[in-house]
């Protein structure tokens, strides 16, 4: 990159996608050692810029809801049970629904941003935000239905109860999702991340100390605390949105609100249903999990004990989501500024260093798996139960620390509708059934649940690493060219500030 593009993009606020890692992996006048070493110094030190704030963003957005859960499971083993059903089985619905639909701004943005494209970013977040609050909507008649679908499904009535009133106090949160999650997204296409971690910090520090309040001193109960998590997220979106509108980094990417939006809403609405779908499947896999578990007997003693290790999975899966984050950023700014090998050493060295990490946390897991549960609980006996499935936790951290990263890649490519195939087979017609099978059938219980899902992990991610090493990246830079030219031909007048 020439001085007088660095100092534009300095002035700018910008970071544009340059060519270093490309030129280095393509100068076969260097040795294949001397090449992977410059390569791998460039690589990580442009994974980590973005990993390391995606981590603690999504780390801190995901204590935000943990801090809930635990207040809550000091109330008593109804009210963490309550919690648990409340988070995993009709919240997680939203959550994932909404994450996948937002999606689509990560590959749109992503792509349009290492073309350059930078004034088709500001669009593109707010055509999915319209799609996300119109989505929300129907969403939140299964929130508030959320007490007979829960029977239905053979929840126990105190627990469906307890968890239904805790998903009324949810109901804000489906809309701060529609507006968090293409904010986000369109942050991360930039490489402006640092900002969301910040203002996460603060929202937490909000959110525990009104969480506490509500719950023991000034004794709102369940719906009470659901309210306040509810109105922490949407701190979180009014701080970011500011900053967009604010700074000089989104100077570019940001003219105003544009008519656009309400525009091709079709087209943009088939990727996101393809995201949705992609991700929903991953989303609720392991949340299906605690439902089923609720069928079991003891199933108190059953959904407690599995909270405590869907918590934890999902706080150490945070890790590998901000993985997955940097993994679409890299991705999707290569092809979109037409770099084909460093779109797969990007995939390379992300899905290692997340492998990585997810090892080391296992083998922490292991370590401490007979105090695990007192953070969430007292009761000795679901210290006992977390202890004995901490090898299947185990597990799932090494498989979650490869697949979210090659989930990621998918998004950066636009591969969303393959995926959705892939997580279906593997997922409902393997994972699930032999779940079933292994837990109701074999009287495995709730590790023979998990056992049939882990499985079914496993096979999706073989699946996804044969595709990811047979992918033609030069075909994938001309497929992102041909998108991105689709979308601009739609472009309309943009509305002023």
């Amino acid at each position: 990159m020439s001085s007088q593009p660095l100092l534009e993009s300095f002035k700018s606020g910008h970071e544009d996608v340059d060519s270093e890692l490309e030129e280095i992996l393509s100068d076969t006048q260097s040795s294949p050692f001397k090449r992977l070493k410059s390569a791998s110094c460039v690589e990580l030190r442009l994974l980590f810029k973005l990993a390391a704030p995606a981590v603690v963003v999504y780390l801190l957005n995901n204590v935000v809801s943990m801090s809930t859960q635990i207040f809550c499971g000091h109330l008593g083993n109804l009210e963490l049970a309550a919690v648990s059903l409340g988070n995993t089985g009709i919240q997680i619905f939203a959550y994932g629904l909404l994450l996948g639909m937002g999606s689509a701004v990560e590959t749109l943005c992503g792509q349009a941003y290492g073309a350059h494209k930078y004034e088709m970013l500001g669009t593109y977040l707010q055509r999915s935000t319209v799609l996300l609050m119109a989505t929300g909507i129907p969403l939140t008649l299964i929130y508030a239905f959320s007490k007979p679908i829960l029977i239905l499904l053979g929840e126990p009535i105190d627990i469906a109860s307890a968890a239904a009133l805790f998903v009324y106090g949810l109901i804000p949160q489906i809309f701060a999702y529609a507006a968090n999650f293409p904010i986000q997204k369109f942050l991360q296409a930039q490489s402006i991340i640092s900002p969301s971690a910040y203002i996460s910090l603060a929202a937490l520090a909000v959110h525990v100390l009104f969480t506490w309040l509500a719950v023991f001193k000034w004794n709102w109960g369940l719906f009470g605390a659901a309210l306040i998590l509810s109105l922490s997220w949407w701190l979180i979106v009014l701080a970011q949105f500011v900053y967009i509108v604010t700074s000089k980094r989104c100077r570019k990417t940001w003219a105003g609100f544009s008519l656009q939006a309400f525009f091709g809403l079709w087209g943009f609405f088939k990727l996101s249903a393809a995201s949705a779908v992609m991700l929903c499947l991953e989303a609720w896999y392991f949340q299906i999990l605690v439902l089923i578990a609720g069928l079991l007997e003891n199933p108190e003693i059953q959904l407690d004990s599995l909270s405590v290790c869907m918590t934890i999975s999902g706080w150490v899966f945070m890790i590998s989501v901000g993985f997955n984050a940097a993994a679409s950023v890299r991705v999707s700014n290569e092809l979109g500024a037409g770099h084909p090998k460093s779109a797969a050493f990007s995939v390379i060295v992300v899905t290692l260093c997340s492998f990585i990490i997810a090892v080391i946390a296992a083998i922490v897991v292991m370590g401490l798996r007979d105090v695990l549960s007192y953070a969430f609980t007292d009761g000795e006996v679901v210290s006992k139960a977390v202890s004995e499935l901490s090898p299947f936790l185990a597990v799932t951290l090494i498989l979650n620390g490869v697949q979210p990263v090659l989930s990621g890649v998918a998004v950066g490519c636009g591969w969303q509708a393959f995926v959705a195939y892939v997580n279906v087979g593997c997922y409902y017609l393997i994972g699930v059934p032999l779940g079933v099978l292994l837990g109701f059938k074999f009287d495995l219980g709730a590790k023979g649940i998990w056992s049939g899902m882990i499985g079914g992990t496993f096979l999706q991610t073989l699946i996804l690493i044969w595709v990811t090493y047979r992918t033609d990246w030069n075909k994938e830079v001309e497929k992102a060219r041909q998108r991105l030219n689709s979308w601009e031909d739609k472009k309309e007048p943009l509305l002023e500030n």
